[in-house]
């Protein structure tokens, strides 16, 4: 294994809590280059041949077992996308730990872009956790821009948890899912922008089988003069039921766009949106303040309980 510097450390901590080398199968993967990697006897990481990235195959039944692949990035003007596709065997149950993390001090524009790609076993259960994280002083901007596919077999359940709370310049997500009968989809989204900071999230659902059903959720801040867009569009093609959901704040000269898409193709499809987007009110700071909080540390206090 590679030994990382402080910086390479510290970011490994932010997007996926890595303090040491993991238990279990990981890549490691730092500036373009791996930086360590470790199959385990149900979990085989190789290296595609074609296009720089990862086949993560998952053997049927593995139970309790975990895969980390996080990237950072500390050099200024580096761009690289990756390609990554997991096989989840039938009635497997594992986490997944992705993320990226950038630490831009020169004047370069520094990008990662993942593409990765899911394809979900028979009664397979997986929990995918995904960190942006961003920091450094450089004017170049740290940049971002995820592509998820899945793919779910019949009875399987994907939980996916998507965060994005500091330091990322600009950022498009894109995720699609296609759910076969009895599949369920979760997702989970947190995100602040700050600064002149720009994010996009897309999601295309499709529930094709009897009985499939999506619960995606968005939590997001918006500060300073950053830009949101929430476009959440969920395709009832059977029996199903999807629901998706936009909560957020906005502050200071913030703006926030959020793009209900709602489409039933059989008479059996329910499906449901929400959104609600508004500023911190004011009897929540007054009660904060009372107890002794600054008005700058009970807006603060309010934000971490609401993107928790």
């Amino acid at each position: 294994m590679v030994k990382l510097d402080e910086i390479q450390k510290r970011l490994m901590a932010e997007v996926a809590d890595l303090h040491k080398v993991p238990e279990g199968a990981y890549n490691l993967r730092v500036n373009g280059e791996s930086a360590g990697r470790q199959s385990s006897e149900n979990i085989e990481i190789v290296s595609k041949t074609d296009v720089s990235g990862l086949e993560i195959h998952i053997k049927p039944g593995t139970k309790n077992e975990s895969v980390h692949i996080p990237v950072v990035l500390t050099q200024s003007g580096m761009k690289e996308t990756v390609y990554n596709d997991f096989f989840i065997g039938e009635d497997s149950d594992v986490l997944i730990v992705a993320g990226c993390g950038i630490d831009n001090c020169g004047e370069q524009d520094s990008e990662h872009d993942g593409i990765h790609r899911f394809f979900v076993g028979k009664n397979a259960r997986i929990k995918y956790v995904e960190k942006h994280y961003g920091s450094g002083t450089g004017r170049g901007k740290r940049i971002l821009n995820p592509g998820t596919e899945v793919y779910q077999e019949e009875g399987s359940t994907v939980e996916m948890e998507m965060v994005q709370i500091k330091g990322v310049d600009d950022t498009v997500r894109t995720t699609t899912a296609e759910l076969k009968e009895g599949a369920k989809l979760t997702v989970r989204e947190r995100l602040m922008t700050h600064g002149s900071q720009n994010a996009v999230s897309t999601y295309v659902i499709s529930l094709n089988g009897n009985g499939s059903s999506a619960d995606v959720v968005s939590r997001s801040v918006a500060r300073d003069d950053s830009y949101q867009k929430f476009d959440a569009r969920i395709i009832g093609n059977a029996p199903s039921h999807g629901h998706t959901e936009c909560d957020s704040i906005i502050m200071d000269r913030g703006r926030i766009l959020a793009v209900p898409g709602l489409e039933a193709n059989d008479l059996d499809a329910e499906l449901v949106h929400e959104a609600a987007i508004g500023k911190i009110a004011g009897d929540q700071l007054i009660k904060l303040m009372t107890l002794g909080l600054s008005e700058q540390e009970a807006e603060e206090q309010i934000i971490n309980g609401f993107l928790r």
